[in-house]
């Protein structure tokens, strides 16, 4: 079984819990982009845009380069790790779990019928 930091997980679960946030990994799943070009689809203000990549960058979620004043943002895959590997094994759990709930259920409708 591995290991998670509750800790960890639960920085990246909240960070990604806001839709906003959800939509800013998925454009950046693209590559690098500025903040200006982060921010330009989103109906928000600059400084609401920068809270979000603040708590998506608390988390670990992303990187940033600054060139000059502008401030170039990115994905940090390793990050989605833990969280991807614990929804792996819940997804696991669950499975077999209903696997054999349907492989008992369907011995005992069998057996009823003897």
């Amino acid at each position: 079984m591995v290991k998670y930091d509750d800790s960890d997980l639960d920085h990246v679960f909240r960070a990604l819990a806001d839709p906003t946030r959800r939509r800013i990994v998925a454009a950046l799943g693209s590559g690098e982009r500025s903040v200006g070009e982060l921010a330009e689809p989103l109906a928000m203000s600059l400084p609401a845009v920068s809270k979000h990549l603040g708590v998506l960058e608390r988390a670990g979620l992303l990187k940033r380069r600054r060139d000059g004043r502008t401030h170039h943002l990115r994905v940090d895959p390793a990050a989605l790790s833990p969280a991807a590997d614990w929804i792996e094994t819940q997804r696991r759990f669950w499975e077999g779990s209903f696997d054999q709930l349907a492989t008992y259920l369907e011995s005992a409708e069998g057996s009823a019928g003897e």
